[in-house]
C-alpha cells in the first residue's frame, strides 16, 4: 500500500520502519526534517518537505503527533491530498471529541478517520508488539488491520469513532493505579528493612504480578527513570481522562489523586522521567 507516516518521535520512528520493512511504499514527514533524513538512512522509502506532499495520493496516512490541536492542523492540511477513499489512522492519544470531529470531517470528503491510540511504549513500538485500540466503522477496520499489523501484536475495534480513545483512557486509568501501588510497595519494603528485590522474587509470580511490576520494579528500586513513558505525557493523558470523566459523570477518585502526585514529580524536576518515578515523592527526605 502507498503509505504516509507523519511524526517520527520515539514511537513513530520505529513504527514507520516496520511498515517499510513489511514492503509498503512509505513516505515520511517530521516537523524537524533531520529526523526524517535519519529515518531514511536506515529504512527504504522517501521523505517529503510538506504535509500536502507526504499525503499526495496516499492510500493510508498514519499520524503520531502531539495533541488535539496538532491533529486538527495536520488533518486540515493533508486531507485534500489523500487518495479518494483513503484512510487516516491517528495513533495520537487525544480526546474522544476530537476523534469524532475528525471522523465526520473525513467522511464528508469521502475519506476515513480511525482513532487508533496505542499501548506498549517505546519498547513495543521498536519490537512491533504494540496493542492498538481502534474507533471506526467496520469497513475501515477491515482495510487497515493488514497494514498496521506490521507493528502490532493485538488490534481491537472497540466501536465507532472516538471509542478507541475511550479505551486508551481506561488503559491509562489502570496503569496509574498500578504504578502508584508499586511505588508504595517498593517504598514500604525499603522502610520495613527487607530487600525489595527479594520481595519481588516472592510476589511477582502471584496475584500481584503485572507488566509494570515485571518491567519497572527493579528500576524503581534503583532510582533509575531516564527512559520510558514521560511524566509530562502521562499528565496530558490523565487530563483527557479527567475531562471525559467530568463530562460523563464518572468518579475517578484514585486517578485524580495519582495525577496530583505526578504534578509533585514534575515539581521535583521529573517532567521527562518515566511514569514509575512516582516512588521519588515517597522516598524524598
Amino acid at each position: 500500500m502507498k503509505v504516509a507516516f507523519i511524526g517520527l518521535g520515539v514511537m513513530g520512528f520505529p513504527m514507520a520502519g516496520h511498515l517499510a520493512g513489511a514492503g509498503h511504499d512509505v513516505t515520511v514527514f517530521n516537523r524537524s526534517p533531520e529526523k526524517a533524513a535519519r529515518w531514511l538512512q536506515t529504512h527504504p522509502g522517501a521523505t517529503a518537505s510538506t504535509l500536502a506532499d507526504v499525503a499526495k495520493g496516499a492510500e493510508l496516512v498514519a499520524l503520531c503527533v502531539g495533541n488535539d490541536d496538532d491533529v486538527r492542523a495536520v488533518v486540515a492540511e493533508l486531507l485534500p491530498a489523500i487518495a479518494p477513499g483513503g484512510l487516516i489512522v491517528d495513533h495520537t492519544t487525544t480526546s474522544a471529541v476530537l476523534a469524532r470531529d475528525m471522523a465526520e470531517l473525513c467522511a464528508a470528503s469521502g475519506r476515513w478517520f480511525l482513532d487508533a491510540p496505542v499501548s506498549g511504549g517505546q519498547a513495543g513500538a521498536e519490537s512491533g508488539q504494540l496493542t492498538i485500540m481502534i474507533g471506526c466503522e467496520e469497513v475501515a477496520f477491515d482495510r487497515v488491520v493488514p497494514v498496521i499489523g506490521a507493528y502490532a501484536k493485538a488490534i481491537r475495534r472497540i466501536g465507532g469513532p472516538g471509542s478507541g480513545q475511550l479505551a486508551k483512557m481506561a488503559n491509562q486509568i489502570a496503569i496509574a493505579g498500578v504504578v502508584q501501588g508499586l511505588a508504595e510497595a517498593v517504598h514500604f519494603s525499603k522502610r520495613a528493612g527487607v530487600d525489595p528485590m527479594v520481595v519481588f522474587g516472592a510476589i511477582s509470580k502471584g496475584a500481584a504480578q503485572s507488566w509494570q511490576m515485571d518491567n519497572r520494579w527493579a528500576t524503581m528500586v534503583e532510582g533509575r527513570f531516564d527512559f520510558g513513558f514521560a511524566v509530562d505525557w502521562m499528565r496530558k493523558d490523565l487530563g483527557l481522562v479527567l475531562d471525559e470523566a467530568r463530562e460523563r459523570g464518572a468518579r475517578l477518585d484514585m486517578t485524580a489523586l495519582v495525577d496530583s502526585y505526578y504534578a509533585e514529580v514534575q515539581a521535583l524536576g521529573g517532567r521527562r522521567w518515566d511514569t514509575s518515578s512516582l516512588v521519588v515523592r515517597l522516598d524524598k527526605p
